[in-house]
């Protein structure tokens, strides 16, 4: 246990509700002012950027808001050709050190061929890239640099993930921080303490489903188990209604399925309905309900994308759990081989189109 506590992941976890409450009344001031540039600046469309976990932020967020698109800076960077536009586009990119190749990549991009574009970028490092390199006009740039803590020091995203989507989302949206983020924390505080009771045993499969904005979620929770046990657990995610289509099939007996059921209640009911399914199905396994009435109950904030950074609070517990359960390194389960904290070393090739 000590080995886990005292990590830095176990620590950045728990940090999240302070780290919240600490940054609702900057953000909120900073976001009004990003909003009125935005306005102004009147782009065609938002993409919204990152790679691995910071790419999920925009599979989120644009649930449900057709002026934003999710375009990963890993689509972007190896295929620019089949995405760049003429439209006016302001391209938001997440990045917790701010330096990893495809940030510096989706920026070479730009530099060279849409210098018109506009910028914004929602970082966790002051001195990475994303907050330090200029843009060469005429499109205007903002930075958001995000608090010191959520620079996490682990090797899985936790409090970078959920602090950037938030703030974007303030960025993006009418989402109220000053008033809603010490409440998320409230809420997160006592949402934390839960999971962490439960002491639910490692599996050889978790998989992890969700509907709408949720899909996002199951796909970050899913990824987190997976660094976390360093592939020890096959994990999984899907949309609830589309994981009967096949990816069901990797449901066995040592499988542990987490069901997110959404806020809203018409599409709770498939979510339900699935997680109903399974446990008629496969009545030797577990499966765990994420949301209202739930078995982990999260009260809905009105807002399911603000709602996320709740949702995946079970993943970022139990794949530290589990991560020190298998004796690992919590903070680095490759031990500096194969995957690293930051992606770095890809060859970039330049692109004029």
């Amino acid at each position: 246990m000590s080995q886990l506590t005292e990590s830095a992941t176990w620590r950045e976890i728990h940090a999240q509700p302070e780290i919240w409450r600490s940054w609702s009344t900057q953000l909120a001031e900073q976001a009004a002012q990003v909003r009125s540039w935005i306005s102004a600046r009147s782009p065609d469309e938002i993409w919204l950027s990152g790679a691995g976990t910071s790419a999920f932020i925009g599979d989120i967020l644009c649930a449900g808001d057709r002026r934003l698109r999710a375009v990963a800076t890993t689509d972007l960077v190896a295929g620019p050709q089949d995405l760049l536009n003429d439209d006016h586009i302001l391209a938001v990119q997440f990045g917790r050190s701010g330096n990893s190749s495809e940030s510096v990549g989706m920026m070479d991009v730009m530099d060279a061929s849409r210098p018109g574009w506009d910028r914004l970028h929602i970082t966790c490092n002051p001195d990475g890239a994303l907050a330090t390199r200029p843009a060469p006009g005429p499109g205007e740039a903002r930075v958001i640099n995000l608090p010191e803590a959520t620079h996490d020091a682990g090797f899985a995203m936790t409090s970078s993930f959920t602090t950037m989507l938030l703030s974007a989302l303030a960025c993006l949206s009418n989402f109220d921080a000053a008033t809603q983020l010490p409440r998320m924390a409230d809420q997160a505080d006592s949402l934390l303490e839960r999971i962490a009771a439960l002491n639910i045993p490692r599996p050889d499969r978790a998989v992890f489903l969700g509907s709408g904005a949720l899909t996002g979620v199951a796909r970050e929770s899913a990824l987190k188990v997976l660094e976390l046990a360093a592939g020890r657990t096959v994990t999984q995610w899907d949309s609830c209604l589309g994981f009967r289509h096949g990816p069901k099939a990797l449901v066995d007996k040592t499988t542990h399925v987490f069901v997110m059921l959404h806020p809203d209640a018409h599409t709770a009911q498939y979510d339900q309905d699935m997680a109903d399914e399974i446990r008629r199905q496969y009545p030797d396994i577990h499966v765990t309900t994420i949301g209202p009435r739930g078995d982990i109950e999260i009260t809905s904030t009105g807002d399911v994308r603000a709602d996320a950074v709740l949702y995946v609070l079970p993943a970022q517990i139990l794949s530290a759990q589990w991560s020190a359960d298998l004796e690992l390194p919590v903070d680095d389960p490759f031990q500096g081989q194969n995957l690293s904290r930051v992606v770095s070393g890809v060859t970039l090739y330049p692109f004029v189109g």
